[in-house]
């Protein structure tokens, strides 16, 4: 009587996305052998960015980090704004393309591809590539099965973004509160995530990142400082220099943003979610300093994670060039001269020339999110 394997049985388990994705093109693959890559790229409604996200090809990744702005991608901009998929059984037509991602393909080899939009309550999130190394084998009946192993791949995508999207909604929902306490803007916590997920493309081959990882620092980077809803309004809104009983309290807003964090985690049974330590080690350590100066726990260089060397580096460059009450906003250059001086000793210096290097990009996050202290 229970002979039967069910073959999708693996994917109520609790294992990375990544993992799944892999475990779904081998299962295609018996049916489907020609499936070289299934790939996956989100799209930002907010800033109609192309991000790349997962990828079931192992090493071969033609396309790693990768991001790109939808008038980038004319072809998938079609894609979106007929919302239905695209079959090219020959990419030897793109062969003359001039976008990166078209000539990334083309020389991995990569001969004919099937492009389909996800969906999520009636607006497109993204989309999946099925690739091929052999031309013309994208008929209808293979289609159809693809069709199938589409939706798979888009639920489990859905899946996932919607556990990271409400425990990102239930920190924001009480980050707002400190928002009403603490006068930095919402375009301040934009900028800053964008500098963050900047910085994180540009050490993800010497550190390897994936592209998941980096989604999720740009995701958390805004929760950074969830835990100042716990310090005192007389300290938070101080104007002038803290006392040090006072500077001690201020710096407790870390530990006690982890706490919140854990305790969010169990309310909400989102103990599944298998990045959550990005978002305890932002909100625990991003003031921690590489010369071992800073804190909750004073840790050092390579001690102090990854992602909380990012934010810091992030969080701080905003802060200098942002113009506040009490303060006027530094000039790029002026701010990347503090932060080379401080390099090495209170700052990452992988994060501070990560930054730096791109200059233009930064320029065009700061151009989209402009300073507006009457939002």
């Amino acid at each position: 009587m229970f002979f039967h394997q069910d073959r999708f049985i693996q994917f109520d388990d609790q294992v990375p996305l990544q993992k799944k994705l892999a475990n779904l093109h081998r299962i295609l693959q018996g049916e489907i052998p020609f499936i070289s890559r299934i790939a996956v790229a989100l799209y930002d409604q907010k800033t109609e960015v192309l991000s790349t996200f997962l990828h079931s090809s192992g090493m071969d990744d033609p396309l790693p980090n990768y991001q790109a702005s939808l008038d980038e991608a004319p072809s998938l901009k079609e894609i979106l704004q007929q919302g239905k998929p695209r079959v090219v059984n020959n990419l030897t037509i793109f062969q003359n393309g001039e976008h990166e991602h078209t000539i990334r393909i083309g020389r991995q080899g990569y001969a004919a591809s099937y492009t389909r939009p996800m969906f999520h309550n009636g607006l497109i999130f993204g989309f999946q590539f099925f690739n091929s190394f052999e031309t013309d084998v994208f008929t209808e009946s293979c289609l159809h099965k693809l069709d199938i192993y589409g939706q798979i791949v888009s639920l489990l995508i859905v899946n996932d973004l919607s556990v990271v999207g409400m425990m990102n909604a239930a920190v924001k929902t009480t980050q707002h509160i400190v928002h009403f306490r603490d006068p930095e803007t919402g375009n301040h916590l934009d900028r800053m995530s964008h500098y963050a997920r900047l910085i994180a493309s540009a050490l993800a081959e010497k550190y390897r990142l994936d592209d998941v990882f980096i989604d999720r620092v740009f995701t958390f980077a805004p929760l950074h400082d969830i835990g100042k809803i716990a310090i005192p309004d007389k300290i938070l809104l101080k104007s002038g220099p803290l006392d040090n009983d006072e500077f001690d309290c201020m710096k407790t807003h870390t530990v006690k943003g982890r706490q919140m964090i854990d305790d969010l985690v169990a309310n909400f049974d989102l103990g599944g979610l298998k990045d959550i330590d990005i978002l305890r080690n932002i909100a625990e350590y991003h003031h921690e300093m590489v010369n071992g100066s800073g804190y909750p726990e004073g840790l050092k260089g390579m001690a102090i994670p990854i992602e909380a060397r990012i934010v810091a580096v992030a969080d701080v460059f905003d802060a200098l060039t942002s113009k506040r009450p009490y303060k006027e906003a530094w000039s790029n250059e002026a701010a990347f001269a503090l932060l080379q001086e401080l390099s090495g000793e209170k700052f990452d210096r992988d994060c501070v020339n990560a930054l730096i290097a791109h200059e233009p990009e930064i320029l065009r996050i700061q151009h989209e999110f402009q300073e507006d202290f009457y939002s």
